[in-house]
């Protein structure tokens, strides 16, 4: 994509001003030009814990995109002037740049996950895209490792010499994990994609489309995980709605979202 690609403010968060395609060609141009840079995939979740910590903020707006995961951002863009943003959801990305991988020769590597969720992902993504090159996969240990740890877990995705690097550690884990190893790792992009490793290896089910597109998957995940997620989405949501109401009604607290640019 071309230096100076136009981001929407959404409570502080620069939210990329995309669709799936333009998502698709920043990242081939990143690896055409051996580019390093990596990808939020952000909905009401990672924007609300970005409103609350200032250093995860600071990560998204870093980013080379932070894309529009859940219909609330995207309606939002379309409030605040933006009227051709499209939601770019996580798996759907990652649909879209393995298929174009397959083509093109793109070497991927499969980081995060539950143990044994990335070799299934990989098994499943080769069957549908046999050319596809899978250079590696690593599911790290729940808890915090070791520097050193760290450092051999660096040396093998390096030595693996990927493109991109899909991590799937949920936010706000994989958004800091991406911004702490940016430089350290070569590859081109890395991109944060969360949940997408259990739905695309069949692990877990989707939304349905028509929920999907009506803003309403968090409510089927709450209700297919709610130990997991029911406490993040009455946390969030209704916070979420209160403040995007109140920006929208007194857009002067916030930059002008025309304004804001990012050179990728």
């Amino acid at each position: 994509m071309a230096a100076g690609t136009a981001r929407v403010n959404i409570l502080g968060v620069h939210v990329s001003a995309i669709d799936i395609k333009l998502a698709t060609q920043a990242i081939e141009g990143w690896i055409a030009s051996r580019r390093q840079n990596y990808v939020c995939i952000t909905g009401v979740h990672g924007v609300m814990e970005s409103w609350r910590d200032s250093e995860l903020r600071a990560i998204h707006n870093s980013a080379g995109l932070v894309t529009p995961d859940g219909m609330p951002l995207v309606w939002m863009a379309h409030r605040l002037g933006f009227p051709r943003v499209r939601r770019v959801y996580g798996p759907d990305l990652m649909r879209a740049m393995t298929a174009i991988s397959a083509e093109r020769g793109y070497r991927n590597f499969y980081f995060g996950g539950k143990p044994g969720t990335a070799e299934v992902l990989r098994d499943a993504l080769m069957r549908q895209y046999p050319s596809l090159q899978v250079v590696g996969t690593h599911s790290p240990p729940f808890d915090a490792i070791s520097s050193a740890q760290d450092e051999e877990v660096v040396q093998i995705i390096n030595a693996a010499r990927p493109d991109i690097i899909w991590v799937g550690l949920s936010t706000p884990k994989q958004e800091r994990w991406m911004a702490a190893h940016q430089g350290r790792i070569r590859a081109s992009v890395m991109v944060g994609v969360g949940a997408a490793f259990d739905f695309l290896a069949g692990e877990k089910l989707q939304a349905p489309a028509i929920m999907q597109r009506n803003g309403l998957e968090w409510l089927f995940r709450m209700v297919t995980e709610p130990r997991r997620l029911a406490g993040r989405y009455i946390r969030n949501n209704p916070a979420f709605i209160y403040l995007a109401l109140r920006q929208l009604l007194a857009p002067k607290r916030f930059p002008n979202p025309g304004s804001l640019r990012h050179d990728a």
